[in-house]
Order: structure tokens, then sequence, then C-alpha cells
């Protein structure tokens, strides 16, 4: 028990720290990244197509991708457990 909550403290301290420490930094995207090299390689660079949507916030974009990713989660684990049940059944028999 008392192992359990010395890891469990352990496992809070890991995840509230970050938020205090203060890098002065700015976390960033690798497509800004990427864009911000293209322009600097290829300045007259044109993209070959545009965004069929532009997200009003930074805040509406994370929320998509957010749910892009559970969504794409969800559907691997679907099917593993779909063929891993299948597998159960044909062993049954």
């Amino acid at each position: 028990m008392k192992k359990t909550l010395i890891l469990l403290s352990l496992l809070i301290a890991l995840c509230v720290i970050p938020f205090f420490i203060d890098h002065g930094g700015e976390f960033g995207g690798a497509d800004g990244q990427a864009e911000a090299q293209i322009m600097e390689i290829a300045p007259n660079y044109t993209p070959w197509f545009e965004s069929l949507y532009e997200p009003a916030s930074g805040e509406i974009e994370s929320l998509l991708f957010t749910l892009q990713g559970s969504l794409g989660t969800a559907v691997i684990f679907y099917i593993l457990g779909y063929y891993r049940r299948g597998r159960k059944d044909h062993d049954r028999h």
C-alpha cells in the first residue's frame, strides 16, 4: 500500500510540475516549423492546394485534430478486437 501511494504521488508530481516550470519558449507544431523552413528555402513556393476548412481559432483546430486521432484509434482497436474475437470463436469450434 505504501509503495502504491509513493508511485501515485510521483506520477501526480510528474504530471503537475511541468505546468509550473517556465522555459520562456512557445510550443509549436511541426506544420508551422515546416512552413517556415519551406519559406526560407524557396520563398516563391506556392502550395498545391488550399485547405477546405480553416478553423476559427487554434483551440478548434486542436479539438478537430484530437477528434481525428481519437476516431482513428477507435477504428484501429475495433478492428483488432473484431479479429481477436473471431479467432477466439474459431478456436472454440
